[in-house]
């Protein structure tokens, strides 16, 4: 690898990093388009080299913080990445198995209907959660 690749994909990781930190979004929205399109990878590669970026452990200190901050919400959480890993494994042999075409195709409807979903229909977060996660997430944290 050219120095500057390395430093393109430092920069990259970075405001990825930050991206998933403040807003929730990195691999497949930042990470992927810019390995397709500034790094010239095919879309499997591009969406399996972020697949192992994110398993490895590279959102701990965004995780650290959030937790630190009281908001991380662990059952959903736990059961979020049991059954993430069981679809990664699914989802990883469906798209292998089809033309990469077809695989930018769906990745850009999705990114659209999240767009248009963002930008036209979008509600406010709803101000009882107790109804919706089965706890009340807006107690005081008590850590220090």
């Amino acid at each position: 690898m050219s120095t500057e690749y390395v430093i393109g994909l430092l920069l990259l990781g970075f405001i990825a990093g930050f991206m998933s930190s403040m807003v929730g979004i990195g691999g497949g929205i930042v990470i992927v388009p810019a390995l397709v399109f500034l790094f010239a990878l095919d879309q499997k590669t591009a969406q399996g080299t972020s697949l192992l970026m994110l398993a490895l452990p590279v959102a701990a200190m965004g995780a650290y913080t959030y937790y630190r901050s009281g908001n991380i919400h662990w059952q959903a959480s736990l059961i979020l990445a049991g059954t993430f890993m069981i679809g990664g494994y699914f989802g990883g042999k469906l798209v292998n198995s089809l033309d990469t075409t077809i695989i930018k195709k769906i990745f850009a409807v999705f990114m659209i209907i999240v767009a248009i979903k963002y930008l036209f229909f979008d509600n406010d977060t709803p101000k009882n959660t107790t109804k919706i996660y089965g706890t009340d997430q807006n107690q005081t944290d008590t850590r220090n």
